[in-house]
């Protein structure tokens, strides 16, 4: 089971960032601005640490989430999209004229019980 999913439309960016950039990763903080939405970013650029969530991997890059965030968004499933237009965040993909923007949906109840076992 994944937690996580994209796009055939958001995928196609993706590897035309990781053509450009190299290795990166997906972040989502819960900012201010478009801080809740989901950010690709040069992997060196990005400090990770016990504060964030590995959701899982997209296109063979991590997707994180900040720990606080993840408590809103842990009985979900996400799937990460691409519109057209310029978001407010330094995620590689706003000068290609789009941005990236998740898709919910609550997670199944199989779903629930694997991602969210009570210890």
């Amino acid at each position: 089971m994944e937690r996580i999913a994209i796009t055939e439309k958001a995928a196609e960016i993706v590897e035309t960032l990781k053509q450009k950039y190299g290795a990166l990763i997906f972040h989502q903080s819960g900012g201010c601005c478009d801080g809740s939405s989901p950010m690709i970013l040069e992997k060196e650029d990005m400090y990770i640490d016990e504060s964030d969530v590995l959701l899982g991997y997209l296109q063979d890059l991590p997707f994180y989430m900040n720990r606080d965030q993840f408590e809103y968004w842990k009985h979900t499933h996400l799937t990460i999209d691409v519109t057209e237009g310029r978001g407010a965040s330094f995620s590689l993909e706003i000068p290609l004229g789009v941005r990236f923007l998740i898709h919910s949906r609550l997670l199944t109840e199989a779903e629930e019980a694997f991602f969210n076992k009570k210890e």
